[in-house]
């Protein structure tokens, strides 16, 4: 065996090797500056009222382990800021946290709101052309909520909520071979009982590093996240948060 037949062999065996390295176990991390903007409003007993929220600069991190092992989901951890503030003139009396908002009344709120994504999910198909992803999101929310009368800020209401909706996950993914061009749309799910939670994004992508070590893609996308609660740990709301995204994912 020559020299270059011995160093074609090896190059081969490395690129073997890297590929059920990547077959074996991908790891994907990824980030996003979301330029949010928020509608709607919310209450503790039914009885809405609209607030007009400031845009805001948030961020999303998320994580995602896959595997080739049968049966057992791969699994996404998603974490996305969702805090705002905003004000209104009531139009009628409005309660919240036991404190007592007399019509007329001009309020500002100050929303901190984080979700949590725990997803289970399986690759139906995946190839250079197009994936598909179904499975189950775990989507915790965590909040706390302060409505102030700017007339009398001693007037103050505050009520902290938490909990887990379960909600049905989906995400395909198509590509442009040899271009390093891409887009996806992923999506959770929720219509049951009284609650009606959609949070949906979908992005055109550029793989700008593609090597054998380390993939990096860039994003450019839309996301909007519903949140339509009835009695959430006390809490009712008609939330609506969306805008523009960027973010960067970074595969090994």
């Amino acid at each position: 065996m020559n020299k270059t037949t011995a160093a074609v062999g090896i190059a081969a065996l490395v690129a073997s090797f890297t590929s059920q390295a990547d077959t074996i176990l991908g790891l994907y991390v990824g980030a996003q500056g979301w330029n949010m903007q928020t509608s709607g409003g919310f209450s503790d007993d039914g009885s809405n009222a609209s607030f007009n929220f400031e845009d805001e600069a948030q961020s999303n991190i998320y994580a995602a382990l896959e595997h080739p092992i049968p049966f057992i989901p791969n699994i996404k951890l998603q974490r996305t800021a969702m805090d705002t503030q905003g004000d209104t003139q009531l139009e009628s009396n409005f309660v919240f946290g036991d404190e007592l908002f007399i019509d007329n009344s001009t309020l500002t709120t100050d929303v901190q709101l984080t979700t949590t994504d725990v997803i289970f999910y399986y690759e139906l198909f995946d190839n250079d052309l197009i994936s598909f992803d179904l499975g189950l999101n775990a989507k915790y929310m965590d909040g706390e909520i302060l409505v102030v009368d700017q007339a009398d800020p001693s007037s103050r209401g505050m009520e902290e909520f938490s909990g887990a909706v379960p909600m049905l996950y989906s995400r395909i993914e198509l590509g442009l071979p040899f271009t390093g061009l891409g887009a996806f749309a992923e999506g959770s799910f929720l219509n049951v009982d009284d609650h009606s939670l959609t949070d949906y994004q979908a992005a055109i992508t550029y793989q700008a590093v593609d090597n054998l070590a380390i993939d990096v893609t860039f994003q450019l996308g839309y996301r909007a996240v519903n949140l339509e609660l009835e009695d959430l740990d006390d809490i009712y709301s008609d939330l609506e948060f969306k805008g523009a995204f960027a973010g960067v994912e970074i595969h090994f």
